[in-house]
Parts: C-alpha cells; sequence; structure tokens
C-alpha cells in the first residue's frame, strides 16, 4: 500500500499514547486559511503491532482532582450506589508536585512538570471527549475494606481494558478525525529547509522497501526508546542490561532518539541511566512482550510479602513507600541479583490481596510453588532454583521475628 500522502502540515512519529494523542490534538488546529491541516501518523512497526510501548501498559493515569465527585463524570464503571461505598480523596496540585518532586530526587524539569501538573485533569477530560474510555482503578489502587473500596497512592484512573483499550480507543479517534496512518514506515533522516523565512522539513522514510520523502511543516517525534535494544540498554543504563527482559514492542531500538540528536542537534537531556523497570515474570518470553498477556506479566504485590534472591536474601525494603512509587524502580534492583531472578513470597492472609490479573495460577504457570510450611517451601524452591536454603529460612524468620515484635510494642 503506498503512502498516504507524501506532503502534510504534521507529521507524527510514533504510534503511542504520545503519538496519537499529539496527532488528534494537532488535527483539532486550523490553518491560517481555515482549512483543517494534513496530519500522517507513522510507525514503522506492522498494524498488528500499533500502539508501541503504551500497548503493554495498565493505561494508569495520575491526575490532579477534587475526590470523587470529580470524578465520576469521566468514567463508565461507577453506579450511583456504588459511589456510596467509595472512599476517594482529593489528589491537589500540591500533592502531584510533591510526588514529582520526591519521585524524580528533586531534578525533574519544572516548567514542564508545572504545564503537566497543572492541566493533567482538563487533559484527560479532553481525551474523553474524544473517546478514550477511563474507569476507577478497582483492581489496582483499591483495596475493599469493611464493604468499602478505600483508594490509596494518588492514582484513581485507567482506561478500559488498559493499554489494549487505550490503543484501540486512540486508533477509533485518529481515524474519525481525518488522521491519516501508515505503517511500516520507518523514519531515517530530517532535512530542515528555510523557504521565505519559514522552516519545513524533509523527512526520509522506508516504506516497504523504498526510501522515499515526506514534506511537512512540523515534525513530531513520540519514538525513540530504546528498551529493545540491549547495546543501547547497556551503554546507557548500565553493565548487565543486555540481560534485561523486553516488556513490550520489539520495534523501541533507539533509532529516532539517535537520529534526532544527529539531524536536527536535539539536545540530550534527563536521567539516561535511568529507566522505568518493573518486577517482571521469568517465564514471560525476554525479547518481547506478549500482546496478548500485555501488561499481566507486571508482578507488582511485593508490598504484601518478601522479595528473596537465590541466596536467600531479601535485597529491598518491599514496603518503603506505596507500591506507586517503588515499582519502577524494583524492577532495576531484581536485574542486579544474581541470576537477575528474585522470589516473591506470601502468606495465606495476603493472598487473597493480590490482583488475580497478575498471579492466578493460569497467569503463572509452572512458576508457582505452595507448600504448607516455610520449611517445606524451602524444599520446594531449592528444586527451582534456591540456591541457600538455610539463609532463605533464616530471612524468613527473622523477618516475621521483626513483625511480631513490633506488633507487641504497637498493640
Amino acid at each position: 500500500m503506498p503512502l498516504p500522502t507524501t506532503e502534510c502540515d504534521v507529521l507524527v512519529v510514533g504510534s503511542g499514547n504520545a503519538g496519537f494523542s499529539a496527532a488528534l490534538s494537532a488535527a483539532e488546529t486550523k490553518l491560517p486559511s481555515g482549512q483543517k491541516p494534513t496530519i500522517l501518523l507513522i510507525d514503522k512497526c506492522p498494524e498488528e503491532w500499533v500502539g508501541g510501548n503504551s500497548y503493554f501498559t495498565a493505561g494508569a493515569y495520575r491526575t490532579v482532582h477534587d475526590g470523587l465527585d470529580d470524578v465520576i463524570p469521566l468514567v463508565n464503571n461507577v453506579g450511583s450506589e456504588k459511589a456510596t461505598k467509595i472512599d476517594l480523596a482529593p489528589y491537589t496540585v500540591e500533592n502531584f508536585a510533591k510526588d514529582m518532586e520526591n519521585v524524580c530526587a528533586g531534578r525533574s524539569d519544572k516548567e514542564l512538570s508545572r504545564v503537566m501538573i497543572t492541566d493533567s485533569r482538563s487533559t484527560v477530560k479532553w481525551l474523553a471527549d474524544h473517546g478514550i474510555r477511563f474507569q476507577l482503578s478497582f483492581n489496582r489502587q483499591a483495596y475493599e475494606v469493611d464493604g468499602r473500596f478505600k483508594f490509596w497512592g494518588g492514582l484513581c484512573l485507567k482506561t478500559e481494558d488498559g493499554g489494549k483499550g487505550l490503543i484501540a480507543d486512540h486508533l477509533a479517534a485518529a481515524k474519525h478525525s481525518g488522521v491519516l496512518l501508515s505503517w511500516g514506515t520507518g523514519l531515517k533522516g530530517v532535512r530542515r529547509q528555510t523557504e521565505h523565512g519559514k522552516h519545513r522539513y524533509l523527512a526520509t522514510v522506508l516504506h516497504e522497501g523504498v526510501e522515499q520523502g515526506i514534506s511537512t511543516n512540523a515534525i513530531v517525534f513520540a519514538a525513540g526508546g530504546f528498551e529493545s535494544n540491549p547495546r543501547m540498554r547497556s551503554q546507557y543504563l548500565g553493565p548487565g542490561w543486555d540481560m534485561a527482559m523486553v516488556r513490550g514492542t520489539p520495534y523501541n531500538m533507539g533509532d529516532c532518539i539517535e537520529l534526532a540528536i544527529r539531524d536536527l542537534d536535539a539536545l540530550p537531556v534527563g536521567n539516561w541511566s535511568g529507566c522505568h523497570a518493573t518486577c517482571w515474570d521469568a517465564n514471560a518470553d525476554p525479547s518481547v512482550g506478549d500482546r496478548e498477556a500485555s501488561n499481566e506479566y507486571t508482578k507488582s504485590g511485593y508490598p504484601l510479602g518478601l522479595m528473596i534472591n537465590v541466596e536467600g536474601n531479601r535485597f529491598v525494603d518491599e514496603g518503603v513507600a506505596m507500591r506507586n512509587y517503588t515499582y519502577a524502580k524494583f524492577g532495576r534492583a531484581i536485574l542486579q541479583q544474581p541470576d537477575h531472578v528474585a522470589f516473591q513470597i506470601w502468606d495465606a492472609r495476603t493472598i487473597p490481596w493480590l490482583r488475580s490479573e497478575e498471579y492466578r495460577p493460569e497467569r503463572l504457570k509452572e512458576n508457582r510453588f505452595e507448600a504448607d510450611t516455610i520449611e517445606e517451601l524451602a524444599d520446594v524452591l531449592s528444586s527451582n532454583g534456591l540456591k541457600d536454603r538455610e539463609k532463605f529460612l533464616s530471612t524468613c524468620h527473622e523477618y516475621n521475628s521483626a513483625v511480631y515484635a513490633f506488633q507487641q510494642e504497637n498493640p
């Protein structure tokens, strides 16, 4: 299939949440002539891989809000009766700013953070108005306690069906808005042109094995992540990162970042040695995400139990903060452990609190082990990668002793 056009007003590179949002926003603008602009969104992936890594997320959205009454108009899964059983505190601009400051150790871009925070509620409303289906995230961000759903962690919204639903809705919105889409179209170069004091860009793309040119007034880079590139992971994130498991698309090879620096003198900024790395199922394919399972390979129930490496040692404080503030860091901690793996341990009291989409037997398959005692569990794990049974037992007993001591001191 040929390119939809070789000349456009805005060229968007990348079909994740950022790319679709940019294309949708651009499609709403008017040219000085009053005409509707031509928007072209391209991605080097085939159509069956649309969505980038956004497809593999939970579709969670952090936004400022004034409490339950402010959020209910955005969602489709709360009726009037259920609303009376929900506890949801407001999440203010100050709350959001404090969280950004803490998570980024005070080094986030102040102006970008300000815009993101102050515009977060209106942006979610804008997305909802364009068909993105939002829900209250009962399964991820609330527990039912004494008949009431108590939300925690400053995060309450998700998209229906997670990343899958987010991308499906974006596709529908883009088509409805007249955005042109081209799959299997990889950006290979960009040259800035100046005519009569105005900038235009000539983008070279590889489409169906043939290099072609696209002339555009503006170009939006919503691509460039190098999550699937072992060389770049090792180069920027550090030794051992070539062994990290790929959570999502195999097409995030970092080429657009390098291209923007090379062709447009883009300024490299930010935390190049940092990344968002979750606890990921050791049973998953290490080189590519599973589009059917999507985000279900995430294993984020660790605050309810222990994480212990193959040598029998704990290596993080599982409850140092709410999961929302630690889950994107603990993947790195696991990668640094012997054999790059760890066991997550719970008892019968906490297992019912785990999210079924992540921990149901059908998803865990052969990576789920059960026993009646810690000693019996140690025997089972010793046949499945645990190298030091006695250290494992002492770690568990030491932790339990500390818990019991705290309970006695704080009845």
